[in-house]
């Protein structure tokens, strides 16, 4: 099928979303980007938004309902991992049953038409905005960061540098049995002094 590549992107994004969330600690939780301006949302309020937001995308404009509270009982960490894992993998089961007419029938979005197919790149691209300023949330707190796409400054630098790819876990489900038993990340290498970014400011 010709929508096979947003099949495969929603089950990576899925994944990178819990892999960020991993990244947090439980006392992260409150934290906002400025703790006195409450426009910038909390990590906890990240985690509710992506689990409502995606929740109201997929039943209103993709017609996909998994019959779930979209929040967990319990707003620990580790519970939204679990139900935002739970609920999203019922939402890909279903997208692999679907085809090609599916994909090109036209839903509302918000106030005009669209195709599926155009929804679910749009929903891609909100959920990869938002996991965004989750990790520069992961940064300002100064934590340690395993790869999401290829290296990053914790994995080795630069790509043109051969920095390697380290993600935290080999696989969902090894993420949600090392983050139930308290965390098994992977390794991360020691920093070199090989530049970050490609223009360092060295002043």
């Amino acid at each position: 099928m010709k929508y096979d590549f947003l099949l495969e992107s929603y089950a990576s994004e899925r994944v990178k979303v819990l892999s960020v969330w991993s990244e947090f600690k439980d006392e992260d939780l409150t934290v906002r980007p400025n703790q006195t301006e409450p426009r910038g949302r909390s990590v906890r309020e990240q985690m509710v938004h992506q689990c409502m937001s995606e929740d109201l995308w997929f039943r209103h404009m993709l017609g996909i309902d998994v019959h779930a509270p979209p929040l967990p009982e319990h707003e620990t960490r580790i519970e939204f991992i679990k139900r935002y894992a739970e609920d999203s993998g019922k939402r890909l089961a279903i997208l692999r049953q679907t085809d090609e007419p599916w994909w090109e029938e036209i839903t509302t979005f918000f106030d005009v038409e669209r195709s599926r197919a155009w929804v679910m790149t749009r929903r891609l691209t909100h959920t990869s905005h938002h996991r965004g300023q989750q990790t520069a949330m992961l940064r300002m707190l100064g934590r340690d960061l395993h790869s999401n796409y290829g290296p990053t400054a914790d994995t080795g630098g630069l790509m043109q540098n051969h920095a390697p790819t380290i993600y935290a876990y080999a696989n969902l489900d090894a993420l949600l049995i090392g983050e139930e038993r308290g965390g098994a990340k992977s390794a991360l290498p020691r920093a070199d002094s090989k530049p970050v970014t490609e223009r360092p400011n060295r002043s």
